[in-house]
């Protein structure tokens, strides 16, 4: 059974799952096998439904774990949270919106839109799995 302080190794875990289900599925689009891209993008997506449920779990249910590194690697650890915490909050629109525009059909929007979406989404993927490398696994939460 998975515990409260399981969900962020297992959040670290589907983002990095979602990672590479979107690099697959751009891959595939860009290789013309779209009901392929079609399949890895929406598995990306419902990936990406359960990392916000159990980050939503963990964030109101678990005790909230401050930074305990020090020295240079402190700036840094806020600036990629910064930038992963506001571009996460943009994600679960941008991929709706994405994913509505292709599955309805209209492909230029989708594409316009996704040329946005992809970078972002990547980018949340990785800089999730990098707080969670920073917070829970080198430096710890401080005491």
């Amino acid at each position: 059974m998975i515990e409260l302080n399981d969900l962020p190794a297992l959040n670290a875990t589907l983002n990095s799952i979602s990672f590479v289900l979107l690099v697959t599925g751009y891959g595939c689009m860009k290789k013309g096998r779209i009901t392929a891209h079609k399949r890895l993008m929406l598995s990306a997506f419902g990936v990406s439904v359960l990392f916000l449920i159990s980050y939503l779990t963990y964030r109101f249910c678990g005790q909230e774990k401050r930074f305990g590194g020090q020295g240079w690697i402190r700036p840094v650890y806020f600036v990629i949270l910064i930038t992963h915490v506001v571009l996460a909050a943009t994600v679960p629109v941008l991929a709706s919106w994405t994913l509505v525009m292709g599955l309805n059909g209209k492909i230029d929007k989708h594409r316009r839109l996704a040329r946005w979406t992809l970078p972002i989404w990547l980018y949340v993927c990785v800089t999730g799995v990098v707080v969670y490398v920073l917070l829970f696994r080198l430096y710890g939460p401080a005491s």
